[in-house]
């Protein structure tokens, strides 16, 4: 596995359009042709890459406070994280979560911290996102499309 991180221009679709979840998965993360779809303003994409093959997908949202009261404005979104289907298992999500800190505090050095939210119904997500580096806020997402969802938090402003 040679992973790496890397944004994805709208002109790009091409490059991350194979990624599909599981039908059951799209409730939690939607699809990547949804978040092109979307044009959302202050969203940027992201792909997950094995050396030049594209296993997984994610938004992060630079005007995250805007709906979500519990983030501040220094705080970074991060939405719609998904790997391919047939790429799931073999560890690319603990792997990109896990890269998420350095390469977002590259990115976004404004930025003190990333925030997402997770469906309780998703206790795979949720274990990955905890060994990647986020921390349970102990705060609940009352209004998910899926339902109820933890709120975790993983720093990015180097420590010192």
């Amino acid at each position: 596995m040679r992973l790496c991180l890397r944004p994805v221009a709208r002109s790009e679709f091409d490059l991350v359009s194979r990624i599909q979840v599981t039908p059951d998965q799209i409730r939690f993360s939607g699809t990547v042709a949804q978040a092109f779809e979307e044009d959302e303003e202050g969203v940027d994409f992201h792909a997950v890459l094995d050396g030049a093959r594209a296993v997984g997908f994610f938004k992060t949202d630079r005007l995250y406070h805007e709906t979500y009261e519990f983030a501040r404005a220094d705080e970074l979104g991060l939405r719609a994280f998904m790997i391919h289907s047939r790429d799931q298992g073999k560890g690319y999500a603990t792997a990109a979560v896990l890269a998420l800190q350095p390469y977002l505090a590259a990115r976004y050095p404004e930025r003190g911290a990333v925030l997402l939210t997770v469906n309780m119904q998703n206790p795979s997500a949720i274990r990955c996102y905890l060994k990647g580096g986020f921390a349970d806020t102990g705060g609940i997402y009352p209004h998910g499309l899926a339902g109820p969802q933890h709120i975790l938090r993983m720093g990015l402003a180097a420590e010192g």
